[in-house]
């Protein structure tokens, strides 16, 4: 009997901790940069950026009307959590020392 309820019980948990179909996260790299993105349709959950050599420099990211407060690191995710139905991409970029070093790198969602 017991047996029996262990599986019940980890069934319905695997379908509550299912994720929609459509759910994905997606990434693009540039040369310096990598933006990666969790979202749902055009639901953007959250935008990461990294540098791909490990080293801080100011950090942003961009989707439609978001737009991130520059954040000096090496990896820095930002909580979106909202929708807009017409932007479709999710972009970020990179400046050391005040020069853009790589900007416009985007994922289509």
């Amino acid at each position: 009997m017991r047996k029996i309820a262990t599986v019940f019980a980890a069934l319905a948990f695997g379908f509550v901790a299912a994720t929609p179909a459509n759910a994905a996260v997606h990434s693009q790299c540039g040369k310096y940069i990598c933006v990666m993105t969790a979202h749902h349709n055009r639901f953007v959950q959250d935008i990461t950026v990294r540098t791909k050599d490990g080293l801080p420099g100011t950090l942003r990211s961009y989707w439609g009307n978001f737009h991130s407060p520059k954040v000096n690191a090496a990896s820095h995710r930002w909580e979106v959590g909202y929708e807009q139905a017409q932007s479709k991409l999710v972009c970020g970029g990179l400046e050391r020392d005040g020069r853009s070093i790589e900007d416009g790198i985007c994922v289509t969602i």
